[in-house]
């Protein structure tokens, strides 16, 4: 075990050592590092950029870039600094500078002619953002200081520092940055506090932070989560009845169950990016598994509401085990599976705002969930802090349970959403027979064990059908559900007079880069959608928009194609092509004009929204 230990300790220690190597440093200076009263001179910054996935962007259309920019801190009456700037990059994309490796911004200056003798210490803050070169995906802006020395010689000093060559700057003091995470957070050694470093798009982090909290506080009531809504407040009634005070620790117990979930999907988020995963919120609806387990959970839970099984430990025994912590037990998990309703409602009602909470730092991304989980529980916290609130719930009768046994329909109904999305991973006939028989045995195992597990029964009874129920689950599982692609059925392709393959919806075609570059050289307007089974949203603007007569009518008028990309399942074309594009997810909607900048729809579009686009064409045409 000792040598063991001294082993990690190594290790722990070689790490370390060998992290601050591959950490992003700035070096500041100036050139020359003498000058005489009157002089010219330029004030440097050298940012190395340690990670090869890295890169810095800058847009030359906006001039100085308040987000990649070399400021002086504090006043320097003597000195006159012009506008910073920016040398040739690495390479350019779409009229993007890119910088990899390094980077040096250059700030002129010319020294008073009356300045005094001496040595200055000029203090500079260099301010950057780098964004990784594959995902696109940006770190929030950074601000390093640190400080050059600038000596001013005497007039009667005639040095030979006129002819010193600029471009060789002397490096008076470098100011490095230790070891950082994927998301460069780590403040900067021998630097000065940073502020406003975490300002994703325009410095709105405030704004965005104020959106998660408001958009927990509405997730309750998506159709993910509403009918799950009335029956915590019913259960506040019933720990009312028994004790008013106890309501508080309970509803305490549930927000920490909510909160412990939005963190560790937010440590998922943060550790996927980290270890170079391109992870974006739509992630786990392209996941089978993810999409089984919560068509189980629900039609479990809906079963439980319909009077089908109750969940109790086998041997429990009412009166002897109905204590104060089992119910606390039970308000946690009511918080942990309260977050599994409201995840899968999350992507529709707060796409906009996650968006950017992936392009956070981490510890701002974990801040951001957390405060959705604060939201989501903030009604029930009100509620127990204002006991006399729960007056205005009607007192228990028969209604409830007439309510319970509606809201299980309504996760049934739930329960087909899960269902369809797995049709639309696996466009199989065969597995959704095989889906549709797990859910008969699972069904049938929930009864088993809510029929016989139960008080009344001896122990043996509960625990040999109990363990039987689980027995049934897990053998239907095993034989049901797992995938092969053999159950794929091979996709019969028709083509176009111009070699498009036509896509599941009608007057679409299959995405194609090569077809896309091929109508764009020959400047025929395109439009294409994005999409995915289990996007609401997609679908939304699919029926209410694309797909309407009127609108295919003014598609044909204008000659646009129109492409549909499928991201049910992910797909690395289309992933690459949303990251090129600036989005995360689905859906993605633009009319690309050849010769114009790509006109993209909202995420919910109107009729409007999309002729108004149309009527680009006309010009272009002209």
């Amino acid at each position: 075990m000792r040598s063991k230990f001294k082993t990690l300790i190594f290790l722990a220690l070689a790490f370390a050592l060998v992290l601050p190597a591959f950490a992003q440093s700035v070096k500041f200076s100036v050139s020359p590092a003498k000058l005489k009263p009157g002089e010219k001179g330029v004030l440097k910054a050298t940012l190395t950029i340690a990670d090869p996935e890295k890169k810095q962007n800058y847009d030359p259309a906006y001039g100085e870039d308040d987000y990649f920019n070399l400021v002086p801190d504090g006043n320097y009456p003597n000195l006159k600094f012009g506008k910073t700037q920016y040398p040739a990059p690495t390479q350019k994309t779409e009229g993007i500078w890119e910088y990899h490796k390094s980077v040096t911004l250059s700030k002129p200056f010319t020294l008073d002619k009356n300045a005094k003798p001496g040595k200055l210490d000029l203090k500079a803050t260099m301010t950057y953002g780098l964004c990784h070169k594959t995902s696109g995906f940006c770190d929030p802006p950074k601000d390093v200081s640190g400080k050059a020395i600038l000596e001013i010689l005497a007039v009667e000093n005639v040095a030979e520092t006129q002819t010193e060559d600029p471009d060789q700057a002397v490096d008076n003091q470098t100011v490095a940055e230790p070891q950082e995470d994927a998301e460069t957070e780590e403040v900067p050694a021998e630097a000065e506090p940073e502020t406003g470093t975490d300002k994703p798009v325009g410095g709105k982090i405030w704004y965005y932070l104020l959106l998660a909290l408001l958009g927990g506080i509405v997730l309750n009531f998506t159709p993910c989560v509403l009918p799950i809504l009335p029956i915590r407040a019913m259960s506040m009634v019933n720990q009312a009845q028994k004790d008013i005070t106890k309501v508080l620790i309970h509803t305490m117990v549930y927000t920490l169950g909510v909160l412990l979930s939005f963190g560790a999907i937010a440590s998922v988020f943060v550790i996927a990016r980290a270890s170079g995963v391109n992870l974006t919120y739509g992630f786990l609806s392209q996941s089978l598994i993810y999409n089984l387990i919560m068509l189980s959970i629900l039609f479990l839970f809906g079963l439980s509401l319909m009077g089908v099984w109750e969940m109790t430990a086998p041997g429990m025994n009412v009166a002897a085990k109905s204590t104060s912590k089992q119910g606390y037990a039970g308000s946690f998990f009511a918080g942990i599976f309260a977050f599994l309703m409201g995840f899968s409602c999350m992507g529709p009602f707060m796409g906009p705002a996650l968006e950017v909470a992936v392009r956070l730092s981490s510890p701002m991304l974990v801040l951001f969930f957390l405060l959705i989980g604060f939201g989501f529980a903030l009604p029930f916290i009100i509620i127990s802090l204002f006991p006399k609130a729960l007056k205005l719930i009607p007192k228990p009768g028969e209604w409830m349970n007439i309510f319970k046994e509606t809201m299980g329909f309504v996760l049934m109904y739930l329960v087909w959403k899960y269902f369809s999305n797995v049709w639309g991973l696996t466009k199989s006939g065969p597995y959704m027979i095989n889906t549709a028989m797990f859910i008969v045995f699972l069904g049938f195992g929930a009864w088993l064990y809510g029929r016989f597990v139960r008080p009344e029964n001896k122990k043996w009874v509960q625990i040999v059908l109990g363990l039987a129920a689980v027995a049934v689950i897990a053998w239907a599982a095993w034989n049901y559900l797992p995938w092969d692609e053999s159950m794929r059925p091979k996709e019969t392709s028709t083509l176009s007079a111009d070699g498009l393959q036509a896509a599941e919806y009608e007057g679409f075609y299959v995405f194609s880069e090569q077809a896309f570059e091929k109508l764009m050289a020959e400047g025929k307007p395109v439009f294409l959608d994005i999409g995915a089974a289990w996007c609401q949203n997609c679908k939304n603007n699919m029926k209410k928009v694309l797909s309407q007569p009127d609108i295919q009518q003014a598609f044909r008028d204008k000659g646009v194609t129109l492409f549909y990309g499928d991201f049910t399942k992910e797909d690395p074309i289309l992933k690459q092509w949303l990251e090129k594009e600036g989005s995360v997810g689905v859906p993605f909607n633009a009319l690309y004009i050849p010769g114009e900048k790509p006109i993209k729809m909202s995420e919910l579009f109107s009729k409007k929204e999309l002729l108004d686009a149309l009527d680009q064409i006309k010009l272009e045409a002209n």
